[in-house]
């Protein structure tokens, strides 16, 4: 099998799963038990977290424990947009987010919050002075991708996070799901107030993530309850899936230490080999993730290619896996200005470190047999 869909979701390592059945067998009762075997859990938490601090560089306190990106983002904007409405009712993003906050600041606007909806140029790029420019007296919020899960762009958040230390009363939130391990990543005196994780994305569990929240930081909270995670997220943590979160993560930063040129060098080998075949336009810029190519096979539907690889125990996607089964065109490609032809038939291939340039010619091998296969049957 030739896995290139690691944007949607990555192979869980042994080592995680070794380390969530541990802590589901050894490590079951729970934490806010006053008993010993909760104060054993509850220890193993505050452990957890601590990991996740000095891995991140970040405060424990600062670490919220949840399900994934999508509660981590909701969880973000939705808190300080309620929290902190008294204040303001403004918030910024850009036209080419992922659904988690795309949706969410829509949801928003129902409720009569103003939403300004940044444009992105031709790479997908938004400029740190659009950012300035769009800021007024009400804003309490800018929410944004720091690396596009479509089409792998790399917005300039430590330019946008410095400027935005001018302006104190304007939270700054990062989804950072498609960026944990792949490119650098600084939190703390960042400017970024809010940042999202996903362990899914990371060979973690899926059902697992975390949100960094700044200590000065406070947001209305979405569920109610039993007052955990310093009252963010009441609830019975998942201490388990919170053990093997934090076992991914140091994985990968050490696999990006050791490893990121070799992301790189899997990014040149497909962009090289796409050159050489007919019809192909690369959406993707250059300068972008290393582990994300977007290109598009002009004349030939994408589910006819990903149906073919399949088949060939090779296995890439459309768009976001979070709207990949909507068969029309990408808001993200049409956000930066392509055809419709081309937002209707955009590839992803997505890489993890697992992966081999061996699998990569042979990709590009299957990819033109099954262009040329189309072309002669439609005569």
């Amino acid at each position: 099998m030739i896995y290139l869909d690691n944007s949607a979701t990555t192979q869980p390592k042994e080592e995680v799963i070794q380390s969530f059945q541990l802590a589901s067998s050894q490590f079951f009762a729970n934490p806010s038990s006053i008993h010993p075997l909760g104060g054993r859990v509850e220890k193993l938490l505050f452990t957890a977290k601590q990991q996740v601090a000095e891995t991140l560089g970040v405060r424990r306190e600062e670490i919220i424990f949840t399900s994934g990106g999508t509660e981590g983002n909701n969880t973000a904007i939705k808190g300080i947009a309620l929290e902190h409405e008294q204040r303001g009712r403004h918030i910024i993003t850009t036209e080419a987010e992922h659904p988690s906050i795309y949706d969410t600041c829509i949801s928003l606007k129902k409720l009569g919050f103003r939403i300004t909806f940044l444009p992105v140029d031709e790479n997908g790029l938004v400029s740190v002075e659009q950012v300035e420019n769009a800021i007024e007296s009400d804003t309490i919020l800018i929410t944004m991708m720091y690396v596009n899960n479509e089409i792998g762009t790399i917005q300039p958040i430590e330019a946008i996070g410095n400027m935005l230390k001018q302006y104190p009363k304007v939270f700054f939130h990062v989804d950072a799901v498609q960026a944990l391990g792949k490119v650098p990543l600084k939190l703390s005196d960042s400017g970024i107030d809010l940042c999202t994780f996903s362990g899914h994305k990371i060979h973690g569990l899926k059902g697992t993530g975390m949100l960094y929240v700044e200590k000065t930081t406070t947001l209305f909270p979405l569920m109610h309850g039993g007052n955990q995670e310093f009252g963010v997220r009441s609830g019975t943590e998942n201490v388990a899936g919170a053990v093997s979160f934090v076992k991914a993560l140091r994985l990968v930063m050490e696999q990006f230490k050791q490893e990121k040129q070799h992301l790189i060098h899997l990014n040149e080998v497909l962009r090289e080999g796409l050159s050489k075949l007919e019809d192909i336009v690369i959406h993707s810029p250059s300068h972008g993730a290393p582990h994300i190519v977007n290109f598009s096979v002009l004349g030939v539907k994408p589910e006819v290619i990903i149906h073919t690889l399949s088949e060939k125990d090779i296995y890439i996607s459309t768009k976001s896996a979070c709207s990949s089964k909507e068969l029309d065109e990408s808001r993200i490609l049409i956000a930066c200005g392509k055809s419709h032809e081309e937002a209707i038939s955009g590839l992803r291939v997505s890489f993890s470190y697992n992966n081999t340039v061996a699998e990569v010619e042979q990709f590009l091998k299957e990819l033109h047999t099954a262009i040329e296969q189309y072309k002669e049957a439609l005569g």
